[in-house]
Order: structure tokens, then sequence, then C-alpha cells
């Protein structure tokens, strides 16, 4: 077992809280077939980033104000469609175990996806939450953890991020945080450490406000 002690966790969404993968690869599947791009290629750059950031990506030579506008619109299904949207193993005790310490929500999606589907797996939204309308850029820029630092009141080596993508594991250690992997996507892009699911993951406060986060590999 490891314990890594902080004083505030930084939480991801998709991926690290709630498997959405059936909506992600469902809606960008249909996406890339519409832009005469390989599916299988597509989806391996999906996760984690904003959609406009994908898409600058994959289709490099497109001025960007057509992926913004494409951005909007894939939001706007990938909102109305929480079909196959459920919790990660372990992230309802996980979350419980969260509610009167010190955390935060950092996802690249905006506030009204992440409501849909923080709701649709069943799980309590953090107070302090920074989506896509709170940053200028995307994963794997390290905006969104620094601003979720601040806003709770911590310097970066006094947080911890949880991560199952490439892109949010960058983030979390360019802003010189560690970074608990979470997932099969995680392993392979090098996080502080990496665990299967959230099962294997306990927190403790101390009576000093600090945090304890117990890992079983």
């Amino acid at each position: 077992m490891t314990v890594l002690p902080a004083r505030a966790l930084l939480l991801d969404m998709d991926g690290t809280l709630v498997n959405s993968d059936a909506v992600v690869e469902r809606i960008w599947h249909r996406w890339a077939v519409e832009h005469g791009l390989d599916p299988h290629e597509s989806l391996k750059v999906v996760h984690g980033r904003q959609g406009y950031a994908t898409m600058a990506i994959l289709l490099p030579d497109r001025p960007v104000e057509e992926n913004y506008a494409d951005n909007r619109a894939m939001l706007a299904l990938e909102t109305a469609d929480t079909e196959g949207v459920v919790p990660v193993p372990g992230a309802p005790a996980f979350m419980a175990s969260l509610a009167t310490l010190p955390h935060a929500l950092v996802t690249s999606a905006d506030a009204g996806l992440a409501r849909a589907r923080m709701a649709a797996a069943g799980l309590p939204m953090p107070e302090v939450r920074i989506t896509a309308e709170s940053v200028g850029a995307s994963k794997p820029d390290p905006q969104g953890f620094l601003k979720g630092a601040a806003e709770l009141g911590f310097t970066p080596d006094e947080c911890i991020v949880f991560e199952d993508s490439e892109a949010g594991i960058a983030a979390g250690l360019a802003a010189g945080m560690r970074v608990v992997g979470v997932g099969p996507r995680a392993a392979v892009h090098r996080p502080t450490v990496q665990v299967p699911d959230l099962t294997r993951i306990r927190v403790e406060g101390t009576d000093d406000g600090a945090l304890l986060v117990h890992v079983t590999a």
C-alpha cells in the first residue's frame, strides 16, 4: 500500500468518476465518419480534452471558428445522451468519503454536461468545480488544475489529482501535482501511482486538516 499525504484533491470526471465511454465513443465515432476520419484512430485523442482541442488535432487545417461551432453542437448532443453513463467502480463510496474534505471537480466538460453526467451516475456534485467555461485552455494545459487548487486555497504541491487520460495526467503533472491514474488508459502515461478503479482508494482526514490517500495497487 502507498500512502500519499495531501491537503486537497482535484478530480477529473469522465473516466475517473464517471464511465461515459459509451456516449463519448458513440458520438465521436459518428463525427469522425462524417469528416472522413478513421474512428478508431480519432478516439485515441478524444479522451480528456475539450472538443475543440480534439478537433484541432484531427483537422489541423480547419478554421478554429468551425471547431468551436462543432464543439457547441457536440456538447449539446453529449448532454442529451446519458445512456450507458455509470459510476466508475468505487466512485460512490469515494465521493461520500470526501463530503467534508477539501476537493474540487476539474473537468473538460462544460457545466451542463458535468451536471448531466454526475446526475446520471448518481454522484454528488462538488461545491467547487472548474468546468470548460472556467478556463482559457484545455487539458493538457495545467490551467484548470491550478485554478482548482487556488479556489480551494492550496498550493499545487498540496494537491493530488485523480485522472484517467493522457491529456489529464499531463496537465496534473505540469501543474506540479502528484497524479493518481485511474483505469486502464492511465497506466501507460506515467502517473505518480495507478489503480484499476476507485475501489483501491481510501481517503481519511486527520485532526490537523491533512488528508491521507491510501492507495492499494
